[in-house]
């Protein structure tokens, strides 16, 4: 959003509120916690830029590597600043994940294309996203035309997304993966404004 907003800057667009996180999940068919994963050991990571850096933001959080201060969301391996494992890194395209996992030993993947292979992020990954500082900007969001960003109508879409039977719905159709965030605005553009302070 941050990059279209930027390219289309007479079309803009704007949150009108936060849905939910669909965790990005550290997999493996030869271990079963991540503190068993051995020195040396390959890790497959996305080769598109957003989820690079959120994989590798998610391998910081598990106590894998080390980040550089500068670390953002354009960020790749190198601005790892330190990998006392000696892990090596396998970028793959995103949506191979699953079929890599019998080829290499840990793999990061996405939980749409881990939910459409069988995968459930919250019981079958051996480390997965939480809803933490470091995953605010992987938020889905319900979003419009700046120009529409006070509409009413709009915004009841919100608070319908949030509604209990619609979470209900939502939970059993996609067996819990789809983790509810209801923050208010001021918590996704306070991230907005760090950003562009930066």
């Amino acid at each position: 959003m941050e990059a279209y907003n930027k390219q289309n800057p007479k079309g803009k667009l704007a949150v009108l509120g936060t849905t939910y996180l669909e965790p990005l999940g550290v997999y493996s068919k030869k271990y079963k916690k991540i503190s068993q994963i051995p020195d040396g050991t390959t890790i497959a990571i996305a080769n598109d830029p957003a989820n690079t850096s959120r994989g590798l933001l998610l391998l910081k959080n598990a106590g894998l590597i080390t980040l550089k201060k500068d670390f953002n969301a354009f960020s790749d391996t190198k601005d790892i600043a330190s990998n006392p494992h000696h892990f090596k890194f396998k970028e793959i395209d995103d949506t191979t994940g699953p079929r890599v996992l019998g080829d290499v030993p840990v793999v990061l993947i996405g939980n749409s294309i881990a939910l459409a292979s069988g995968l459930h992020v919250l019981q079958d990954s051996i480390y997965h996203e939480k809803v933490e500082q470091d995953t605010k900007n992987n938020v889905n969001v319900l979003a419009t035309a700046e120009k529409n960003k006070d509409n009413a109508a709009y915004k009841k879409l919100v608070k319908l997304y949030h509604n209990k039977a619609i979470q209900k719905f939502i939970n059993k159709k996609y067996y819990g993966t789809k983790v509810e965030v209801n923050k208010p605005l001021s918590y996704f553009l306070r991230l907005v404004k760090w950003i562009y302070r930066k």
